[in-house]
């Protein structure tokens, strides 16, 4: 789950199933009572229908954690944290981050760093398409070290500048106004 839809989507599973949630969070929900097996299997068939998935892996459920974390770590949130991300990604799953990280790159194919590169990386151009904050701005939000850092990585990632990125944007405003 990762927006606010999503968590309002399963809670109203939950009710149509008669289960009575303590938590319903982003990677987690919590119910008073024992589900049954057709509980289970109803409520995994209508999330499904949904979009959503039930997950019953313990490796599965931790990767999506760390995701979620991460995801609402960088999109979600106006302040990224101050802690460097393992402590934040570790204290907000209560494991430890080395454990995290080795089940992350074994399950996913690239490192939690990559990751978080990725979705910086996507909040950048967000942030660009906007138009809002100028690139020096940006690179504060984000934690770069500088516009020059955050200019590597961004090309490194897309193979793009962020200045062309921006300009092929502007370009494509421009075509859309001439239809």
């Amino acid at each position: 789950m990762v927006s606010l839809r999503c968590k309002l989507m399963v809670k109203e599973e939950l009710k149509k199933l008669g289960l009575h949630y303590i938590v319903v969070e982003l990677g987690g929900i919590e119910v008073l009572e024992n589900i049954t097996k057709k509980q289970r299997f109803q409520l995994k068939r209508n999330l499904i229908k949904l979009g959503l998935e039930l997950m019953d892996n313990k490796k599965s459920i931790l990767i999506e954690k760390i995701r979620n974390v991460i995801i609402e770590m960088i999109h979600y949130t106006d302040e990224l944290p101050k802690v460097n991300y393992s402590e934040y990604i570790s204290e907000k799953t209560g494991y430890d981050y080395t454990y995290l990280a080795n089940i992350f790159s074994e399950v996913k194919g690239i490192t939690i760093q990559q990751f978080i590169i990725m979705h910086k990386i996507e909040r950048v151009k967000e942030l660009l398409i906007y138009d809002e904050l100028n690139l020096t701005e940006i690179s504060y939000k984000l934690h770069y070290s500088s516009v020059a850092h955050l200019s590597n990585q961004f090309k490194k990632v897309t193979g793009l500048t962020p200045t062309f990125y921006k300009q092929l944007k502007e370009k494509r405003k421009q075509n859309l106004d001439d239809l």
